[in-house]
């Protein structure tokens, strides 16, 4: 029995050491996030790494993300190069010892070396592929990674724009425009964040392409955002900011979705404000008085319509379970679906297990 247990407590200070000694992943990331306490145990070891030293403010860093990120999908499985970031606002002394003055910064490392090479060309993943395949000896290939972002035609326009079950923003670019190019990467992310949202659509059309749909919507410079909602298939211009956050902020308010920038649904993700009335009022009331409320509660959600209705479901659910095995079962539902937003699952199935959380707070004490 003893050696039993020395052996687990071996197998988990083992694990503990895995996992210490793995490289982190940011959420959504292709590239190893740095810190002052993980910095030389991954650079300067057994493999070539290319650090970007950057500030999340930083402009030039936004517009680098993208082609950073493509170039750490391309690079993820080769042994021997390791592609890495560090948050210099939150990581200052490692910065400082590595001279970084200005963001973004990047480094080369070489195998079994921490006396970096700067890198001085080009903010591409193409011109950085090519350096880091030339420091490091490899021969890797840039990833394709598929767009998020629905192209339209004269084709498929009004089927996707004009579906009246579709919230959708329209991008009308030109090929040659230069605001569009620094535009595209951001659109990119704005379409990644809501790719799982089955009534959101971020889409473009080539306007250069199709000039007579630009003229009868009346876009005349590039890029033009119009905005077609539900209930609006005219279509209203977008007038808001061009950064990440500000589409972000602006699909929320319109769509009634919740989600970041980083594309995680946020705590108020499924939460109905009439059913968390009768959710408080249900778990105060006594057993026979919650089966009224629960009553009160299908009447509600048989009102509802799109995600609402859906997510109203789950309130009933969760209350019949209650009725059923008591109070604690919210809790240990909650404990239940952390333990498997832990694991590495599908971004659709985080989804599913966040929104039913959220819904689950609803019926806390």
């Amino acid at each position: 029995m003893a050696v039993s247990r020395i052996t687990l407590v071996l197998l988990a200070l083992a694990a503990a050491a895995f996992d210490l000694a793995s490289p982190v992943f940011a959420d959504g990331d292709d590239v190893v996030t740095l810190t002052e306490s993980t910095f030389e145990k991954e650079v300067g070891q057994d493999r070539g790494s290319l650090v970007e030293f950057y500030a999340p403010w930083c402009g030039h860093c936004k517009k680098l993300a993208p082609e950073y990120e493509k170039l750490g999908a391309s690079f993820k499985k080769a042994k021997s190069v390791l592609i890495a970031k560090v948050d210099c606002d939150e990581h200052k002394t490692v910065c400082s010892k590595y001279g970084v003055s200005g963001y973004p910064t990047i480094q080369w490392f070489p195998k079994g070396s921490l006396e970096p090479k700067k890198y001085e060309g080009q903010r591409t993943a193409e011109a950085l592929a090519e350096f880091v395949n030339t420091e490091g000896g490899t021969n890797v290939k840039l990833a394709a990674i598929p767009s998020s972002v629905v192209v339209l035609s004269l084709d498929n326009f009004d089927s996707i724009v004009l579906d009246a079950n579709k919230d959708v923003l329209v991008e009308f670019y030109a090929p040659w425009c230069g605001h569009c190019k620094h535009l595209a990467p951001t659109y990119e992310k704005l379409a990644s964040v809501y790719k799982l949202d089955e009534g959101v659509v971020i889409a473009n059309l080539d306007a250069d392409k199709h000039k007579d749909l630009a003229e009868k919507y009346g876009v005349t410079g590039y890029p033009t955002l119009k905005f077609f909602p539900k209930g609006n298939k005219a279509g209203e211009d977008y007038d808001g900011g061009r950064d990440l956050d500000d589409f972000v902020k602006f699909i929320n308010e319109k769509c009634g979705t919740s989600r970041d920038s980083k594309g995680q649904l946020s705590s108020e993700a499924g939460r109905v404000a009439s059913l968390d009335v009768l959710a408080k009022e249900f778990l105060s009331a006594n057993n026979d008085k919650r089966k009224e409320t629960l009553s009160n509660m299908e009447e509600e959600v048989a009102k509802l319509s799109g995600s609402a209705a859906k997510h109203g479901k789950i309130y009933i659910a969760i209350a019949k379970k209650i009725l059923d095995k008591g109070n604690d079962y919210t809790k240990k539902e909650t404990e239940r679906l952390q333990r498997m937003l832990e694991k590495s699952i599908s971004p659709s199935k985080a989804d599913e297990f966040i929104v039913k959380k959220n819904v689950l707070s609803s019926f806390s004490s």
